[in-house]
């Protein structure tokens, strides 16, 4: 069983990268984010392509912004659009949908960004995770939690921790939200499996990031012990961040049970820009 997950950054935009993809890749569940399209365009723009693969589609969207999917070739069940008891900005945003695939409870997420700490939109980011803590804790012990989080667990999980302070996405109250989600048992497979290992999945498409490898690992799959242990290869296809027209994050990819790949790697292709000496890089932002 592979499951996967991919902020897309636009699915209307990534749809010539998105069909090979998963031609090649194969997921059995695919977790998409910021799909950025409301669900009768996402069923006209792709419903026939996916329906065509053997996938079920459960959408949540928006017209403009946001959007989150799961897509299934092992099953779709008790779907939940939505996050019940979560905060809007004002109103409600598309950043939660759930269901069951082959006994998994598999929530598709993309976590508020923040903009800037002790802004209102971090305290939104806040109680929203908060939110999803409380509906992931309710919900059966078989499941797993994969999207853009907008937190890097750890310093290990940025190129330079130097570059990011005072940016949101690295503070501590982000990672205590984090870790509070994980505290339900959840296990962050990649890091898991790659304990030591610089693994990014984002990369700014500004300044050459991805060239240098300069980037963050905020794209999380997230497995309770249950599912965790199924892991027998967890990586990022950073093949999917090359060439033309690409989103600026690369998807994860989790093999349960067996790997057709092996265990090939935490990143694949592996990047050649070496680490760059620390405080010597600063983002674009800044």
């Amino acid at each position: 069983m592979r499951v996967a997950t991919w902020n897309v950054n636009s699915v209307k935009k990534r749809v010539p990268r998105l069909l090979p993809w998963l031609d090649e890749r194969r997921p059995d569940v695919l977790c998409l984010q910021e799909t950025k399209l409301a669900d009768d365009a996402f069923d006209e723009l792709l419903g026939a392509e996916l329906a065509g693969r053997g996938y079920a589609v459960a959408r949540h969207g928006e017209a403009q912004w946001n959007g989150v999917a799961i897509l299934s070739r092992i099953g779709l069940d008790d779907v939940v659009a939505g996050l019940p008891g979560a905060p809007g900005f004002p109103r409600p945003e598309a950043r939660a949908i759930s269901a069951t695939c082959d006994g998994i409870r598999v929530h598709s997420v993309y976590v508020p960004n923040g903009r800037t700490p002790d802004s209102e939109h971090y305290h939104y980011k806040l109680a929203w995770l908060a939110a999803l803590t409380e509906m992931v804790g309710s919900g059966p012990q078989d499941a797993m939690v994969c999207g853009d989080m907008n937190i890097a667990p750890a310093d290990i999980d940025v190129f330079d921790p130097d570059a990011y302070i005072g940016q949101t996405h690295v503070t501590a109250p982000e990672r205590a939200a984090l870790a509070k989600l994980q505290e339900l048992g959840l296990r962050d497979v990649v890091r898991d499996r790659w304990p030591a290992e610089r693994v990014f999945t984002y990369w700014d498409y500004r300044a050459g990031m991805f060239h240098q490898d300069l980037g963050m690992r905020i794209d999380l799959a997230l497995a309770s012990a249950t599912v965790a242990g199924r892991a027998r290869a967890a990586w990022v296809d950073r093949q999917a961040r090359k060439g033309t027209g690409p989103s600026d994050h690369a998807p994860v990819i989790v093999d349960l049970d067996q790997a057709p790949d092996g265990d090939i790697g935490p990143v694949v292709p592996p990047p050649s820009a070496p680490a760059v000496k620390r405080g010597s890089v600063k983002l674009p932002q800044s």
